[in-house]
């Protein structure tokens, strides 16, 4: 029995013997590992079948390229540490064009750099894994904590009337089984997927169970562009200047997403049966607000709590329901206000809607018994 080829036995993280002849990628498939959340979505990544890589350092996310910058390599992939982050994106729209699964990585200033690459992909429907670990804006803004890039990513950041899909892990485990589902999504739906966290999720270590990706029937990529002479000429574009063929394309695209909000939505609740205040939260956020709900319930209090797993598609009809039984919502963001907004749209007028958030900052991360407080002070006044 000897180490993993690659992996040094004196220093290998795992400590463990395998065959001769397993890949580093098989060796962690086999154990239960305790490992960054930005390390996760590296690691999920290459099982997702991703072999390029393109990106820039920017903190808090740098551990996602200096994973696949030792690991890519070592399976015949490719790893590049782009001039910019513009570079980066285009690369990922040129990779992606091919038909390869590819994936950038980023945070606040770098995904603003990357917007207008990312409106390309959303344009000419090209696949790819884009992930955001959030930090503090606007601006060059710091390394804290924030879910103030909810509007950025949602919204559509660059330009034209797209989206892409969205997703908000609130654990390790989530960032890798996260990364997996995005990589189907984009081929499944031929758009750009984001993973959305900040550096509470993709800093921290957490106990996490790896394992294959699910095979999903996706849909072949006859689309991808082929070098000349491997048959007809294929063209990856958003440019459409025929009499009425952007706008048609458009229409296209807006049935995509109207289909993907029928099909996609993920969300979880916890003792929200019989609630008459839902707590709404999603990521790192909705962890804490988790361990407020259940203080709130030792308390007496019938307080639930509603977490959006997919931010686009956004859960409606879950979260309709779920506010409509409850007859009251209270929202909890690490920013201003932003996630509130689509609540509102969602639950409509006849359900009240409260919002309590921390702009990023020092010392910006509420505690449990903070939101304890909040919760406790608002079911109060909806009791009177």
């Amino acid at each position: 029995m000897v180490s993993a080829p690659g992996i040094n036995s004196d220093d290998c993280l795992f400590h463990s013997c395998v065959p001769c002849g397993w890949s580093f990628q098989e060796v962690l498939l086999t154990k239960r590992l305790f490992v960054k959340g930005n390390e996760a979505v590296a690691m999920a990544a290459i099982e997702a079948g991703c072999r390029y890589y393109f990106g820039y350092p920017i903190t808090p996310q740098s551990d996602i390229p200096e994973y696949l910058s030792r690991e890519l390599p070592k399976l015949d992939g490719e790893f590049i540490q782009a001039e910019s982050e513009i570079a980066s994106i285009n690369m990922l729209l040129g990779a992606s064009a091919t038909g390869v699964r590819a994936m950038t990585s980023s945070s606040g200033p770098g995904i603003s750099l990357k917007q207008e690459g990312i409106s390309y992909m959303a344009g000419s429907e090209l696949p790819g894994v884009i992930v955001n670990i959030a930090r503090s804006g606007p601006g060059l803004g710091g390394i804290d904590a924030s879910q103030a890039d909810y509007f950025q990513a949602v919204k559509g950041g660059g330009h034209g009337g797209y989206h892409i899909v969205v997703l908000a892990p609130s654990s390790v485990q989530e960032m890798y089984d996260l990364t997996l589902l995005a990589f189907d999504l984009a081929d499944i739906y031929r758009m750009p997927a984001m993973i959305l966290a900040d550096s509470v999720v993709g800093q921290m270590k957490e106990p996490l169970v790896p394992h294959k990706k699910t095979e999903v029937p996706l849909p072949p990529k006859e689309w991808a562009v082929r070098g000349k002479g491997d048959g007809e000429q294929r063209v990856v574009k958003s440019l459409y200047l025929g009499d009425g063929e952007l706008e048609a394309h458009n229409w296209h695209l807006h049935a995509k997403y109207q289909t993907m909000k029928e099909n996609e939505c993920l969300s979880e609740e916890y003792q929200s049966a019989d609630a008459t205040l839902l707590i709404v939260a999603f990521g790192s956020v909705s962890r804490i607000a988790h361990t407020a709900v259940a203080m709130a319930r030792e308390a007496g209090l019938k307080v639930g709590l509603f977490r959006p797993i997919t931010l686009f598609p956004f859960p409606e009809q879950a979260l309709a329901r779920a506010a409509g039984r409850a007859g009251r919502v209270l929202v909890m963001e690490l920013n201003t206000g932003q996630m509130v907004d689509d609540v509102r749209l969602t639950v409509g007028a006849g359900v009240p809607v409260s919002f309590y958030g921390r702009p990023p900052g020092a010392g910006s991360l509420p505690s449990p018994e903070e939101l304890f407080e909040v919760i406790k002070k608002q079911y109060d006044q909806a009791s009177q």
